[in-house]
């Protein structure tokens, strides 16, 4: 605790983790097959890998196992295993994922009001041409 009061503000502006609290939820939440894992879950209650695979475009079974992993180590995500023949494995929203959900529906929010603007600026700054450093 004194070594951190005693760092200089360069560095604590070094480490991305103190000079953005949130940081740390950014890397967690919002990694590129995360959200949609996530909403899904959220959106459609339990459901099994193949369900997952189905709903969400474009993700491959190696990088769903991979996320669906850390969203568990995370506490997002709750797995339960039935040990049946053939083993049937579930997934489902945890209730610390749910608490997420205010945050999500925001961001939806922000994106319905703001993404037209987003695409006008990107179309006005390619139209004049990139800044030439």
């Amino acid at each position: 605790m004194a070594a951190e009061a005693g760092r200089s503000t360069a560095d604590t502006t070094a480490d991305p983790e103190l000079a953005c609290p949130v940081s740390p939820v950014v890397d967690i939440v919002f990694s590129r097959w995360t959200t949609p894992i996530l909403w899904s879950l959220h959106t459609f209650g339990r459901q099994r890998f193949v369900e997952l695979e189905r709903r969400i475009k474009g993700i491959t079974p190696k990088v769903l196992t991979q996320r669906l992993r850390q969203l568990e180590r995370d506490g997002l995500v709750v797995r339960t295993y039935h040990p049946e023949v053939p083993p049937r494995v579930e997934y489902e929203i945890s209730d610390l994922g749910r608490s997420l959900a205010p945050l999500f529906a925001h961001l939806a929010e922000w994106a319905t009001t703001n993404l037209e603007h987003v695409e006008r600026a990107r179309r006005h700054y390619d139209e004049a041409g990139s800044p030439r450093g």
